[in-house]
């Protein structure tokens, strides 16, 4: 009886640890997602970071001068694109625009009657200039804590690139011996994929948004860079993105013309093709070794337990999750898989 009593006592503590510990995860959620976020983005600069070091650029040095590029590129497409876009908001947030797409669709039938009520009514539903004003306080906070956010992510990354191999020695020394090779190519491996993964990511959103203003400034688009910049964004959702911007292009169309609408689904298409078929397999490859149901699971499961901020991390998950299952149930090795490659070679990531 003592030994049964023993038992269930040492099975409900371990249950009730395992409670508690999946509690304290789930209220701490977003700075574990801000935490794996800076692992991601030191996974993607590493290579950078030893490309500078074996040119004698210290790796503090290396770190610095690749945030500063990264923050002299953000404040270029700023300076290029903030303007144009406030005024393209000003104009679809001004009252000439919201009755001329009253009287469009008052002369429209069918779906595109239906879209034009649907983008007036978005409209009527957008906060006035002055309700923007008055909570000035509150956006004033907001705006601080996402800036202690990102300054969090950024230092963490570099600290990470600094301790990432001090961990992993940590964390195999802790294993037996046979076991050790094993884990350090999966980890190896997963860094790589990730890296990957953000830099070619990083490098099609740049590559949708400029192509995609460009098209829609020729075809005389309304709102054109508003609609780029969208559909830039939004590929960093597989799958569901590029659906998503397709759909607005051609909605955004129609509040002009057919034609407009037609050529902008093109220009859409066009993209995705040319993304598809050469892009993706020149640039980004087969970087996370996911299939389009995959991840298209991922993001809706991700999406729908956490939110949809956390669809951005829908991929990275994936891939982490799906390498682990091969090593662990189907006994691949990590060593033998092919390294994923994107702006820096194999050797060098």
């Amino acid at each position: 009886m003592a030994a049964i009593a023993r038992k269930s006592f040492v099975a409900t503590v371990v249950a009730g640890s395992v409670v508690v510990l999946a509690l304290a995860l789930w209220k701490l959620k977003i700075l574990l997602a801000l935490v794996f976020l800076a692992f991601i983005i030191a996974a993607a600069i590493r290579p950078a970071v030893d490309w500078l070091g074996r040119r004698r650029v210290p790796r503090g040095a290396g770190i610095l001068l690749i945030y500063a590029c990264f923050a002299a590129v953000i404040a270029l497409a700023l300076w290029f694109a903030v303007p144009r876009a406030l005024h393209q908001v000003e104009a679809a947030l001004g009252t000439d625009a919201k009755q001329q797409l009253t009287e469009k669709a008052n002369e429209s039938t069918g779906v595109k009657h239906d879209i034009l009520i649907g983008v007036r009514n978005r409209l009527e539903d957008l906060p006035r200039a002055g309700e923007l004003v008055r909570p000035a306080a509150e956006i004033g906070v907001k705006a601080f804590e996402a800036l202690v956010g990102v300054f969090f992510v950024f230092a963490a990354a570099a600290y990470w690139i600094y301790e990432r191999d001090r961990a992993e020695n940590l964390v195999c020394s802790l294993l037996p011996r046979p076991k050790r090779k094993l884990v350090r190519d999966t980890w190896n491996l997963i860094d790589l994929k990730l890296g990957a993964f953000v830099r070619g990511t990083s490098l099609l959103i740049l590559l949708v948004a400029s192509v995609l203003a460009l098209l829609f400034w020729i075809i005389g688009l309304p709102y054109w860079l508003l609609v780029a910049a969208f559909a830039g964004v939004v590929e960093i959702v597989p799958v569901i993105g590029p659906l998503a911007a397709g759909a607005l292009a051609v909605g955004v169309g129609l509040t002009d013309s057919v034609h407009t609408a037609l050529l902008a689904g093109l220009c859409v298409l066009g993209v995705r093709l040319l993304e598809d078929y050469v892009v993706i397999p020149k640039v980004l490859g087969d970087a996370v070794g996911l299939s389009p149901l995959l991840v298209l699971f991922s993001v809706s499961a991700v999406g729908i337990l956490f939110g949809g901020w956390a669809v951005l991390f829908a991929v990275p998950i994936a891939a982490v999750v799906v390498t682990l299952f091969d090593v662990v149930a189907r006994d691949v090795d990590p060593a033998e898989q092919e390294v994923p490659t994107v702006l820096f070679p194999a050797k060098e990531s």
